[in-house]
C-alpha cells in the first residue's frame, strides 16, 4: 500500500472539520449545568478551533500562499455541501424511506440565511487568521509559536462567531439595542470557549508543525 503524504492527511483532517461542523453542528449540548447558569453549545465547537489551529501549522510549514489554497479547498467544500444539501432535500423520497424524510430534512436542510452566514464567516476569519499569523511570524522572526498561534486564533475566531451571529440571528424588526444584547449573549460565551479550545491545541500545533517539518526534511534529502 502506498504511503500518505503527511500534508495530505492534514488537508484531510481540516476538510473533515469542516464538514462535521456543517453537519453536526445544528446539534447543541449542555455545556454548563449550575442553577445560576445554563450554557449549551454547538458540536461545531469541538471542531472549529483545529480548523485554525492546522491553518496555522500549514502556514508555519509551507508558507501563506499554501494555507491560502488550503482555505479556497475548504470554502469549495462548504459551498458543494450548500448546494447538494439543497438538491437533496427538494427531491422526492422513495416509498420506502418516506417515513424518514422529515428526519433527514431536518438533518441536511439549512436555511439559506444560516448557510450564507456561516459561508461568509468562514471566509472572513479564514483570511484574518492567515493575514495575522504570517505577520506575526515575520515580526518575530519564528519565535512564540504559542503566541501566534493564540493570538491568531483568538481574533480570527472572534471575527467567526460575530460575524455569524449577526449575519443568521440578526432581527431588523427589533431595536438594535435589543438585537445587540442578544447576539452579544451568544457571541461571548461562544468565543471564549472556542478561544479555551484553542488553547488546549497548543500542543497539537507544535506537535503538527515537527511532524510537518520531518516530512518536509526527509523529502528535500531525496
Amino acid at each position: 500500500m502506498s504511503k500518505i503524504y503527511k500534508l495530505d492527511l492534514l488537508i484531510a483532517i481540516y476538510i473533515f472539520c469542516i464538514v462535521a461542523a456543517e453537519m453536526m453542528g445544528t446539534k447543541t449540548f449542555p455545556l454548563t449545568n449550575f442553577s445560576w447558569m445554563h450554557l449549551n453549545a454547538s458540536v461545531a465547537i469541538l471542531f472549529i478551533p483545529l480548523i485554525y489551529s492546522i491553518n496555522d501549522i500549514i502556514i508555519e510549514v509551507y508558507g501563506k500562499e499554501r494555507a491560502r489554497s488550503v482555505v479556497k479547498s475548504g470554502l469549495v467544500v462548504i459551498v458543494l455541501i450548500i448546494i447538494f444539501s439543497a438538491i437533496a432535500t427538494t427531491l422526492p423520497p422513495s416509498t420506502r424511506f418516506a417515513g424518514t424524510e422529515a428526519a433527514y430534512d431536518t438533518i441536511f436542510h439549512a436555511s439559506l440565511r444560516i448557510s450564507a452566514a456561516s459561508l461568509t464567516a468562514f471566509i472572513i476569519a479564514q483570511v484574518a487568521d492567515i493575514y495575522i499569523f504570517s505577520r506575526l511570524k515575520e515580526k518575530m522572526k519564528n519565535h512564540a509559536l504559542w503566541f501566534r498561534n493564540n493570538v491568531s486564533n483568538t481574533i480570527a475566531l472572534f471575527l467567526d462567531t460575530i460575524v455569524f451571529m449577526v449575519l443568521a440571528f440578526y432581527s431588523f424588526d427589533k431595536p438594535f439595542s435589543d438585537n445587540w444584547a442578544f447576539i452579544m449573549s451568544l457571541v461571548i460565551p461562544y468565543w471564549l470557549i472556542k478561544c479555551a479550545m484553542s488553547v488546549l491545541d497548543t500542543p497539537f500545533v507544535y506537535a503538527g508543525v515537527w511532524w510537518l517539518k520531518k516530512d518536509k526534511t526527509a523529502k528535500a534529502a531525496k
